[in-house]
């Protein structure tokens, strides 16, 4: 039973290492394609996430702008609108 029993640790020593093995091939793999999917994206001049982030908020920023000057336009317009109805020329009753 002895010799068994060292065939059955001798196995589980080599599953053992083969597990290991493959972990350390999974490291390997997932850091080749990390450093693919990062020189692909050097490539296409993607904007780092900073870049990205201050490009929203300029956005967000020029968008409440526009809808700022919108609506100081409309009230403009408004104003200009009630100035032309009271200084309008009457027609006479002639």
């Amino acid at each position: 039973m002895s010799a068994d029993k060292r065939i059955f640790d001798d196995l589980a020593r080599l599953a053992g290492g083969a597990v290991d093995a493959l972990g350390a091939v999974r490291q390997e793999v997932e850091a080749r394609a990390k450093g693919q999917v990062e020189s692909m994206l050097q490539r296409m001049d993607m904007p780092t996430r900073e870049e990205f982030e201050a490009a929203r908020t300029l956005a967000a920023n020029a968008r409440a702008t526009g809808e700022d000057l919108a609506l100081r336009v409309a009230e403009l317009e408004a104003r200009i609108a009630a100035l032309e109805a009271r200084f309008a020329p009457q027609p006479s009753g002639e």
